[in-house]
C-alpha cells in the first residue's frame, strides 16, 4: 500500500490508497485535529492504531504547511519539525518524500475530475502552457507549475509571506492598521482565514460586531463568511467583497509570474465555502485589471478546487511515482 499525508495547521489527513493509472485508488482517509498532538510521529502512531496497520509501507508523501528544506520540514504555523527520516524509520519504507503543502496539492491537478472544481473563467488552456495554485486557509500557500516533457511539475513557494500590495486608497489603509498591529502587511494577512479576521477588524473600526461575540479565534473566519453571504452585517459582507478582491488580484499576479496559461487553480478550505462571493465578479474583476497584460490572463482558465482531500489525493499521486 502506499500512503498520503496532508499536515495543514488545523488538520492533518492521512489516507491509504492502492496503485492505479492515473490517480491513485483512495481505500481510507483518516482525520486528526493537528494541535491535539505533540508531533506528526505520534499522529502516524495513532493512525497505526487506527488502521491497523501490520507491515512496511511500499511508499509516503507527505505534504506539510511550511517549507521543505533538507527533507525537514519547519511548520509555519505550528511548532513542528517533521523529518522525513523519521516517516521512513516508522513506515519501514526508503521511499518517503516531503512536500510543501501547496506542491501536494499541485500534483493533484491533471488528475481531478470537472465535478471537483468550479469554474470561474474558462479561459483558452494550453497544453504546452504552465499553470500555478494558491489555497487559502489557515494561511496562504502559493506554488507554480511548470511544463516539463508534458507533464505539469510543481515547484514550491513561500509566496504566501510576500508583501502585500495594496491597490486602492482603503487598501493602503489596511497596509497602514497591519503594519500598526504587526509590524509587516504580509499576502497572508490579508488572505487567510486570520486575514479576513483582519479586513473585519478594518471594516469594523469604532465598534463591535455582536454577531462574533463568544467566537474563537478558530470560529470567527467562518462566521464572517456567513455572516457576509447572508447580507446580516454590512461590514462582514464588505470585510468579504475585500477579501475577494484582493484574493482575486494576488490570483491574477500569480498567473503572470507563472505565465499561467495552462489555468489557475484556487484551492485551500476558504473558497469553497465562499463561492457565491467570489461568483459576484469581484474576484474576476480583480484577476482580469492587470493592462497591459489583460489578453493574457483573459485566456488563463480559472478553477476553484471543491475536494477537500485534493492535497491528499497529490500526495498519494507522488507517492506512487516513488513507488514507480
Amino acid at each position: 500500500m502506499i500512503v498520503g499525508g496532508d499536515v495543514g495547521g488545523t488538520k492533518t489527513l492521512l489516507g491509504v490508497f492502492e496503485p492505479a493509472t492515473p490517480r491513485p485508488r483512495l481505500v481510507e482517509t483518516y482525520s486528526y485535529v493537528t494541535s491535539s498532538y505533540g508531533s506528526f510521529v505520534e499522529i502516524l502512531a495513532e493512525f497505526d492504531r487506527t488502521c491497523g496497520r501490520q507491515g512496511a509501507v511500499d511508499a509516503a508523501a507527505v505534504g506539510v504547511a511550511g517549507p521543505v528544506i533538507g527533507g525537514v520540514a519547519r511548520m509555519t504555523n505550528v511548532a513542528w519539525d517533521i523529518s522525513a527520516a523519521e516517516i521512513a524509520a516508522h513506515l519501514g519504507t526508503p521511499r518517503v518524500e516531503l512536500l510543501n503543502d501547496l506542491e501536494a496539492l499541485a500534483m493533484s491537478v491533471e488528475v481531478l475530475t470537472a465535478d471537483e472544481v468550479a469554474v470561474l473563467q474558462a479561459g483558452v488552456g494550453r497544453a504546452d502552457g504552465n499553470a500555478a495554485v494558491l489555497a487559502a486557509g489557515t494561511g496562504l500557500g502559493q506554488a507554480y507549475l511548470h511544463r516539463v516533457n508534458g507533464r505539469l511539475r510543481p515547484v514550491p513557494s513561500e509566496g504566501g509571506h510576500a508583501d502585500y500590495a495594496a491597490r486602492t486608497d482603503r487598501e493602503f489603509e489596511v497596509v497602514k492598521m497591519l503594519r500598526e498591529r504587526l509590524g509587516r502587511a504580509e499576502v497572508e494577512q490579508v488572505l487567510s482565514g486570520p486575514g479576513l479576521v483582519n479586513l473585519h477588524r478594518f471594516t469594523h473600526r469604532g465598534g463591535e460586531c455582536e454577531l462574533l461575540a463568544g467566537a474563537s479565534e478558530a470560529d470567527a473566519p467562518s462566521r464572517i463568511s456567513q455572516a457576509g453571504l447572508g447580507g446580516r452585517c454590512q461590514q462582514c459582507a464588505d470585510a468579504l467583497r475585500m477579501f475577494a478582491s484582493a484574493y482575486g488580484a494576488e490570483a491574477g499576479n500569480l498567473a503572470l509570474r507563472a505565465v499561467a496559461t495552462a489555468g489557475l487553480f484556487v484551492g485551500g478550505g476558504i473558497a469553497p465555502k465562499i463561492l457565491p462571493a467570489l461568483k459576484t465578479g469581484t474576484f474576476m474583476d480583480a484577476f482580469l485589471a492587470k493592462d497591459p497584460l489583460r489578453e493574457l490572463v483573459e485566456n488563463v482558465p480559472v478553477k476553484v478546487i471543491l475536494n477537500p482531500e485534493a492535497g491528499l489525493i497529490g500526495s498519494a499521486v507522488r507517492a506512487q511515482e516513488l513507488f514507480g
